[in-house]
This record gives structure tokens, sequence and C-alpha cells, in this order.
């Protein structure tokens, strides 16, 4: 199904993936990590994002993100990919690209979603089977939402800082719903919206934004829309004769005289 263009209108929470060229390491040692971080809160700073949570793995990265102002997220992703690419192929003597030639993104419905998206995206090291527990790896913000630790990077949703008044309380609740392994239809959708670039939400969300950016964010069909048939218009027979033969000089006259 062919990827939508991209959404880039400020105050969406966004959902961003972006992969290792061929599906290749991105991540070398752990100084990497390290400076992918550094720059990525110096990037989201510059260009106005938001970072609600995060894991990166060895050959993928995973975002939340609210962009602030219009094509934040892009100019950041750009932004880090030129610095990071630079630092890699410098430190590992390579050369080349080191992403996929885009990243992926889908805006999702914060009320039904947000949480759902900070799991999904925390849990990512537990699914990979490389962690047994979330708070265990240590490239995530995981620790940061279950009060292990705190990163000036990370800067909360409402969504989260609903779960309670201190963070002791919204650590608690928060650790309480990663208890709960999310779905297969939930893996589903967040899999699809974010690979196709369109919207995790309701039909009436859906409709909300197509509204607010006045274009479709619901994926089409492949290949050429179909035509709406209408019955061809029934023309009567004899005024259609004698318009044609008015054209010839003496012909119309004759056919008068027919009638």
């Amino acid at each position: 199904m062919p990827r939508l263009h991209r959404i880039t209108a400020a105050g969406f929470p966004q959902h961003i993936v972006q992969r290792g060229n061929n599906h290749e390491d991105c991540f070398f040692a752990e100084a990497d990590y390290v400076t992918y971080l550094r720059w990525l809160d110096r990037a989201a700073r510059a260009y106005g994002v938001v970072l609600h949570a995060y894991v990166l793995m060895p050959k993928h990265v995973r975002l939340l993100v609210t962009p602030t102002v219009e094509g934040g997220v892009s100019r950041m992703m750009q932004y880090l990919g030129r610095h990071y690419v630079q630092y890699i192929n410098k430190t590992h003597g390579r050369s080349g690209t080191l992403w996929e030639h885009r990243y992926h993104a889908s805006v999702l419905e914060t009320e039904a979603y947000l949480l759902t998206l900070y799991r999904y995206i925390e849990l990512n090291p537990v699914r990979a089977g490389i962690v047994q527990a979330p708070e265990q790896y240590p490239w995530s913000s995981a620790k940061d939402h279950l009060a292990l630790t705190e990163s000036s990077l990370i800067l909360d949703h409402e969504m989260y800082m609903r779960l309670g008044d201190t963070r002791e309380e919204r650590a608690r609740a928060y650790a309480t719903l990663m208890s709960e392994p999310l779905e297969e239809g939930e893996l589903s959708q967040i899999r699809a919206a974010v690979r196709q670039g369109g919207v995790l939400g309701s039909d009436r969300f859906k409709d909300q934004i197509e509204m607010q950016l006045g274009r479709r964010v619901r994926p089409g069909r492949r290949g050429r829309k179909p035509k709406a048939w209408s019955p061809a218009p029934r023309v009567q027979a004899r005024p259609l004769v004698l318009a044609l033969l008015s054209l010839v000089p003496g012909l119309s006259q004759t056919a008068t005289r027919r009638k």
C-alpha cells in the first residue's frame, strides 16, 4: 500500500522510526549510543521538538515526539542523521549511507494511543528478547518513566503526567501499565500506521485531521481510481439528423419537405 505524504503540522504527537540501511546495524559501540542521544537532544531543542519516549535498538531507532513548530520533526531528523552519520563514518572507518533513504512517521490520537506508544517503544527490547524487563535496557527512556533515573532529554506528555500527582505515583501507575502485554491487534495497528505514514486513531480523529489539513490521511488503493458510472444521455435521432443536414447546402430543405 502506498505511503502517504508526511503530516508536518505542529502539535500532533508522532511515532518516528528510522532503520539501518539494508537492516544493518546503526550502533556499533556504547559510545555510539551516547553520541546519538547527545545529537538528539541538541537537534530536538534546536527545532522545537519535544521528546516523550525513545529506544535505540542495534538496527533501528524509535522516538515518540511532539513538534511545536511546523516541519520541526523533518528538520530534526535531517540534522540528526547528517551529524550522526559523519560521526559513525569517521569513528569506524566506513563510508556511505547509514540509514534507509527516509524515516517513517505516523501521527497518533492522543487520548487513545499515547500511553500505548510509550509502552510499545520501551518494551521493544523485551519483545526482541534482549532483556527480560524494560528497565534493564540501558538505551531507552523506560528508566526515566519508572523513576529509576531522571534525564533532561525527556519532557513527558500531559497524558503521562495524569498518572499521578508525584513522580513516584506516576512511576508506579506506569509500571502497572507496562506489566500488561500489548495485544496483537494493537501491535499490528501501530506497525501499519508507521509503515504507511498514516494516522493511528479512530475514524472520527482521521476525519478531524483531514478537515484540518485539507487532504487525505487514509491510504488509498493501488492503481487508478475507478470512474463513477453514469448512463449516457439519450439523444433524439431526428433533431440530430436535421442538425447534420443543415451543414450541407440544399439538403436540409429537402429533409424538411419529406417530413
